[in-house]
């Protein structure tokens, strides 16, 4: 595979930290020079903005540039979501302003699902670590720099687990979760190519919802960080229920904060943009807690 180059120029709402570190992702680790290098389907990309542009190098077998466009929504325009979400009040506006750079990627729709069955009630390092040893023991191996990466495995290899491999790796409870979601999708008991087909955001979050180890935020978190790509969620966390519990519901007791109350203040405030809304939230908060 030949080495690859591509430059962003003039880049606006783009900050490597901010698409990176804002809970989107976990395949992607900060380099020493405080670029980014990570793995998106059979290409390893290394990111690294200078001063106005933003330099992507790659080894893979997918055309860089195209990839960039589609991976990190490029034809899609962030300064006008960010002003027109600036508008809703000063809260959100300052969220914006924190992490401007954000941008919401268009990430493989199964490792998606997988990735985030695996985040259930775990923090990033250890996520990242499971992931990881999971994509070396059923992935494909691409060498680039004298350094040993993984592609996230396909369903087909993955299912070559068993569930005593899938704890091996340090799943934990997921491992049966994980194991039921892949032999499902799999066999096309849930079809992944028709989730694209259904326009009611709703009922594609049904059928998700009916995956070993999927709950409700989950389900958001996919709808909204995968190709499915659908800003009419709001998933919620502990630091998404906690930020808008001190900026708009204020109760006392914040982990009595009804998460129905959320998800119709969020659809109030923000409408069909509130899965970006989130966003910005969630990275202001638990980045300056």
């Amino acid at each position: 595979m030949k080495e690859q180059q591509y430059i962003l120029e003039n880049a606006t709402s783009f900050e490597p930290k901010h698409i990176f570190d804002c809970g989107q992702c976990f395949r992607w680790d900060e380099e020493a020079d405080a670029s980014y290098t990570g793995i998106v389907k059979n290409n390893v990309i290394n990111v690294k903005k200078v001063d106005n542009s933003v330099v992507f190098k790659s080894v893979g077998a997918d055309n860089l540039e195209q990839l960039v466009i589609d991976y990190f929504d490029l034809n899609r325009n962030y300064e006008k979501i960010k002003n027109e979400l600036s508008k809703v009040d000063e809260y959100l506006a300052n969220s914006i302003n924190y992490g401007n750079g954000i941008r919401i990627l268009n990430q493989d729709l199964w490792e998606t699902i997988i990735s985030f069955i695996i985040s259930a009630n775990n923090n990033i390092p250890r996520i990242k670590g499971i992931i990881n040893r999971m994509s070396q023991k059923y992935g494909t191996e691409i060498i680039w720099n004298e350094k040993k990466y993984y592609t996230f495995p396909t369903a087909e290899n993955l299912s070559k687990a068993t569930v005593e491999d899938l704890r091996g790796l340090g799943l934990g409870f997921r491992d049966v979760r994980v194991y039921n979601t892949t032999h499902k999708i799999l066999e096309k008991q849930v079809n992944l190519k028709e989730l694209y087909q259904e326009k009611d955001t709703q009922k594609v979050r049904n059928i998700l919802l009916t995956l070993d180890g999927v709950g409700p935020k989950v389900a958001d978190c996919i709808l909204l960080f995968s190709t499915l790509k659908r800003f009419d969620v709001f998933p919620i966390d502990v630091w998404v229920r906690r930020v808008m519990n001190e900026l708009y519901i204020k109760n006392e007791d914040e982990t009595k904060v009804n998460k129905k109350d959320i998800e119709k203040l969020a659809k109030e405030k923000y409408g069909n943009l509130e899965g970006i809304a989130q966003q910005y939230l969630f990275y202001w908060k638990r980045d300056t807690a």
